[in-house]
C-alpha cells in the first residue's frame, strides 16, 4: 500500500496474447510455505532470496483479497507499535503506511527531523536502543544507507528501509505485485529502465533476475548505477539464467520490453544539481501510472507467523 507505481505497460503486452488489462492472479494449489521472515530486517533484497521475496508478494494478495476486496477484518499486528523515521518526508508513503498499520490493528508514531536527528543529538546506537525498547519495528526513510546499516546492527527489532540513497525495496515489491496481477506470472517478462542510475534501479537490479525477469537499463552518461551493484547483479543474472544489459540508449533499452520502468529525474536533496539534471535526462522520459499496496505485507512478515489464506500465485 505504497507511493507511486513506476512503470507503462508496454503495448507490447497486448500483441503477444495478453488482450485483458483486468487484474488477476494464476493461482496453483495451496501450499504451506516454509518461508520464515519474523525478525528480519529489509534492508535490500539484495539479503532475500527469490523464494522469500515471492512468499512478500503472496502476502500482498492474501491480505489485499482478504482487506480490501471481501471486507475482513485482520488486527494481525494488534498491539504493536511501529516507529516512522522520515528524514525525506512524503506524503504516499506516511499515509499508506500509517493506514495500513492501523487497518491490522497496530499503533504507528511518526518523527520528523524535529523530533529525532539520527547521530546527531545522540548516536544511532543510542537511538537504535531506545526504538527497540518502545517500539515493534521501524521504518526509517533516510538519506544514507549507511545510517540503515547501523540502526539494523544495534537494534533488536526488525528496521524496514522505506528509501534511502541506494535503494528502495518496497516500492519495487509494490510494482511487482502490480506486474504479478496484470500478468499472471513474472517469469520471462523483460523490464525497460529508462532514466537515473538510483536506488530504484537498484532495487530492481537486486531482485528481478530472482524471479527469472530479464532487465534492459538505460541511463544519461554519468548517471549510471552503482558499479559494484552492477557486478552483484550480472551473477544474479548468470546465476538465473536472464539477461542484463546496459545501456545510454532509452530506444535499445525500450525496445521488445513487457513494461518502461522510470523514475524522478530531481530527488529530495538533489536541488542543487537541478539544471544539469534536467539537461542530461532530456529523452529518458516515460509515462506513469499509479497504484497501492505492499507495506502492510512487509510488517505482518516481519512481525507475526501468519500465512496466507489465498492459492500462492505463479511467479
Amino acid at each position: 500500500m505504497l507511493s507511486n507505481l513506476r512503470i507503462l505497460l508496454n503495448n507490447a503486452a497486448l500483441r503477444k496474447g495478453h488482450t485483458s488489462m483486468v487484474r488477476h492472479f494464476r493461482c496453483g494449489k495451496p501450499v504451506q510455505s516454509q518461508v520464515q521472515l519474523k525478525g528480519r530486517d529489509l534492508l535490500t533484497l539484495k539479503n532475500f532470496t527469490g523464494e522469500e521475496i515471492q512468499y512478500m508478494l503472496w502476502l500482498s494478495a492474501d491480505l489485499k483479497v482478504r482487506i480490501k476486496q471481501k471486507g475482513e477484518y485482520l488486527p494481525l499486528l494488534q498491539g504493536k507499535s511501529l516507529g516512522m523515521i522520515f528524514e525525506k518526508r512524503s506524503t504516499r508513503t506516511r499515509l499508506s503506511t500509517e493506514t495500513g498499520f492501523a487497518l491490522l490493528g497496530g499503533h504507528p508514531s511518526f518523527l520528523t527531523t524535529q523530533d529525532i536527528h539520527l547521530g546527531v543529538n545522540e548516536s544511532l546506537t543510542d537511538t537504535a536502543r531506545v526504538l527497540s525498547s518502545m517500539t515493534d519495528a521501524v521504518l526509517a526513510r533516510v538519506y544514507k544507507q549507511s545510517d540503515l546499516d547501523i540502526l539494523a546492527k544495534e537494534a533488536s527489532i526488525p528496521i524496514v528501509n522505506g528509501l534511502s540513497d541506494l535503494y528502495h525495496p518496497i516500492q519495487i515489491l509494490a510494482d511487482y505485485l502490480t506486474l504479478q496481477e496484470h500478468y499472471g506470472s513474472l517469469k520471462g517478462l523483460t523490464l525497460s529502465w529508462i532514466g537515473d542510475g538510483n536506488n530504484i534501479l537498484h532495487s530492481i537490479m537486486m531482485s528481478a533476475a530472482k524471479f527469472g525477469m530479464h532487465l534492459q537499463a538505460a541511463t544519461p552518461k554519468g548517471y549510471e548505477p552503482d558499479p559494484n551493484i552492477v557486478k552483484l547483479a550480472e551473477q544474479y543474472a548468470k546465476e538465473n539464467g536472464t539477461k542484463l544489459s546496459m545501456t545510454h540508449d532509452p530506444l535499445e533499452a525500450a525496445r521488445g520490453g513487457n513494461v518502461l520502468i522510470t523514475d524522478t529525474w530531481i530527488s529530495m536533496g538533489q536541488e542543487e544539481e537541478k539544471k544539469k539534471r534536467l539537461q542530461a535526462f532530456q529523452g529518458y522520459q516515460v509515462t506513469m501510472k499509479t497504484a497501492k499496496w505492499t507495506i502492510m505485507a512487509v510488517m505482518v512478515a516481519l512481525l507475526t507467523d501468519y500465512s496466507p489464506v489465498l492459492q500462492k500465485p505463479k511467479f
